[in-house]
This record gives C-alpha cells, sequence and structure tokens, in this order.
C-alpha cells in the first residue's frame, strides 16, 4: 500500500499529472493552502483536478484557504483537518490545518495556543493505532524544514513540542514553500515537499507493519 502527499497547491494544478503512481495510490493526502484565498468554486477546482487522477483524496485546509474552502472539503468527507482517519489497518492518519499568524493577515490563522490544543484533542482519537502520520500545516519550529530564505525560523513551537512528545511514525507539513526537505524530531522523520508546482510530493509506503517515507520530486 501506499499514499501519495503533497500541499501547498495554490491552485496550480498543472502538474498533477506528472506525480508519479498517483493514479494507482490507496490515497492522495492534500496538507493544506489547495487555494489563493479562495472560495467554494476554487477549492473545489482544485479537488476536481485531483479527483480526475485519483478520487481517494483526504485534505485539509492551509493558512491561505477561507472557511468556504473547509466547507467544501468537508462536503466531500474528504476532511482530515482536527479528525482521525484509518489508512489502513493498524495505521491511522490525524490532521491539523491553518496556521499560526503570518504578516499577511490570511484567512486561516489561529493563536498558537489554538493550534497547540488541537494537537492534543486530535492526538486523543488517535490512540488505537499502532502507526500514526501527522499531517501538520504548520512545521514545527528550529528546523530545517521552518527556515525562510534568511535563515530565520518561522515554525510552531507547539508542533515541535507536540512531535517531541508524541513521536509519530511521520510528519508531513507544508507551508513554509523555500524550506522543501526532511528533518527529524527525535525518531520522528518530518517531511515538507514544497509548493506542489515546485514538484515536490511525499511517497508513504506500508506493508501492513513497516511503515517508510520519502521526499519525491517530479
Amino acid at each position: 500500500m501506499y499514499w501519495i502527499a503533497f500541499g501547498d497547491i495554490h491552485e496550480s494544478t498543472g502538474l498533477l499529472e506528472s506525480v508519479p503512481g498517483l493514479a494507482k495510490a490507496d490515497g492522495v493526502i492534500v496538507s493544506g493552502d489547495l487555494t489563493n484565498r479562495g472560495g467554494r468554486a476554487a477549492g473545489g477546482r482544485v479537488l476536481d483536478a485531483v479527483a480526475r487522477i485519483n478520487p481517494r483524496i483526504l485534505a485539509q485546509p492551509g493558512n491561505m484557504d477561507t472557511d468556504e474552502v473547509t466547507a467544501c472539503i468537508r462536503e466531500r468527507d474528504m476532511d482530515i483537518h482536527l479528525r482521525v482517519r484509518e489508512l489502513a489497518p493498524g495505521l491511522g492518519l490525524m490532521g491539523v490545518g491553518l496556521s499560526t499568524p503570518t504578516p499577511f493577515g490570511t484567512p486561516g490563522e489561529v493563536p498558537e495556543a489554538t493550534l497547540s490544543g488541537w494537537l492534543d484533542e486530535t492526538y486523543a482519537e488517535a490512540a488505537g493505532f499502532d502507526r500514526l502520520v501527522c499531517v501538520i500545516h504548520e512545521p514545527p519550529q528550529d528546523t530545517t524544514v521552518d527556515r525562510l530564505s534568511n535563515g530565520l525560523h518561522v515554525g510552531s513551537p507547539g508542533v515541535r513540542a507536540f512531535l517531541e512528545r508524541v513521536q509519530p511514525d511521520l510528519a508531513v507539513t507544508g507551508h513554509i514553500h523555500e524550506a522543501s526537505g526532511t528533518d527529524f524530531i527525535g525518531d520522528t522523520p518530518v517531511i515538507n515537499p514544497g509548493m506542489l508546482a515546485d514538484g515536490g510530493f511525499v511517497r508513504i509506503d506500508f506493508d501492513g507493519e513497516k511503515l517508510t517515507a520519502r521526499l519525491e520530486r517530479i
């Protein structure tokens, strides 16, 4: 079994057909930022573009997505924001979207305390799984995956503290486009594929016991 994960689409879907294995994947995981402050129609167009290749979609809003995008995802029963889903027997996925405040006043921003609370509350629903994938739109602080081009780290301390404590099998993040890469918090690989338009995605493989993931590029 395998899944393909990516995010920061920002309505740019032109590379979808070039993602290797996308059509045959057991599912497609979208980590956030489907749109550029778009509404229901914009979100629907992105989901439709993915669904034409693979309709097995799990998605959540990022900070650039409006409440209308969130509603569109929920109405299609694709939502993972503040939810736990079973990917396979013994393998769960939990999602936390949006981000903490940015300098740009984007529509999907919440206080750091809210984001930290969401992580704990959602994780409480994942207790029955032996393996866990966390999809968190905002990256953890002080890693290679939260660093701006000027070297400043802008990730969430709450996300970092959560990953240090919980140690899930994988964390997929995004939000900081130029910080595409892989880092580790303890034994947890943290992967930011960057913008889809730049060709980054994550392939997640599971054989029923062992979970592996790697950053790939088109």
